[in-house]
């Protein structure tokens, strides 16, 4: 339906920020619900943040309070604002997209690395 593309991601030191962004293109007149995913090392993909058509919010609880997600409908963007930054953090960070009709797409992925 929509392809993703996302940026921003590089080494930080623990307690910086860093923001990461998400474009969409194609189909983005179909698009619901956006969100940030992230995998770390040897662990299985897990829910960051996700963000509603009307803007609503969720977070994970390791990230409630340190991150906030945002979009940007007329730019057809998502971005993810993290501070604090911990080594915990540290993952390869996946945009998604749900569009109308239940279709989920990912972008390839951008790597965030929170080491001294």
């Amino acid at each position: 339906q929509v392809q993703l593309v996302e940026s921003g991601g590089g080494l930080v030191q623990p307690g910086g920020s860093l923001r990461l962004s998400c474009v969409a293109s194609g189909r983005t007149w179909r698009l619901t619900t956006m969100a940030w995913f992230r995998q770390g090392p040897g662990k299985q993909r897990e829910l960051v943040a996700d963000i509603t058509v009307n803007g609503a919010t969720n977070y994970a609880d390791s990230v409630k309070g340190r991150f906030t997600i945002s979009r940007d409908d007329a730019k057809n963007t998502v971005s993810l604002q993290m501070n604090s930054l911990k080594p915990e953090d540290t993952a390869v960070y996946y945009c998604n997209a749900r569009s109308i009709g239940g279709v989920t797409d990912w972008g390839k992925g951008t790597l965030v690395t929170v080491s001294s």
